[in-house]
């Protein structure tokens, strides 16, 4: 079986999240939907995204969506990038817990990677790692 996973996230503010994660990664809006042509959606919900593509961090796909109702936040999911330069995890890191919690600071760790995790603002959690 070959297949292609892409994370999805049903957001509160698809539109700010999605513009969060663009400034903190690097990226761009592929394709980005909203509500408006879909028959009998209320006025209020029109402009709501209904399927935002975006690339981040030099290629890694994410998709976003409005929710109908408030989600909460979870922290039972989250996602962990691996980059090639130590510099941008370390920025990746602080432009992600802006706003956020830093759970594990991001270091050196004993099995030899530069590791940290952040809760974003958006309480998504983000592992950064950097094989050193």
């Amino acid at each position: 079986m070959q297949a292609q996973m892409v994370p999805f996230i049903i957001s509160e503010d698809a539109r700010g999240q999605a513009n969060f994660y663009m400034q903190a990664l690097g990226g761009e809006i592929d394709l980005l939907t909203t509500f408006k042509d879909m028959p009998g959606i209320p006025e209020t919900h029109q402009d709501k995204v209904m399927h935002m593509s975006l690339t981040l961090a030099g290629g890694n796909k994410l998709i976003l969506t409005d929710a109908f109702q408030e989600t909460g936040k979870s922290t039972s999911m989250g996602m962990a990038i691996t980059f090639v330069h130590e510099e941008d995890a370390r920025a990746a890191y602080r432009h992600l817990s802006d706003g956020g919690t830093e759970k594990y600071p991001f270091a050196l760790q004993p099995w030899g990677a530069y590791y940290g995790e952040v809760v974003d603002r958006y309480g998504m959690t983000w592992q950064m790692v950097h094989q050193g």
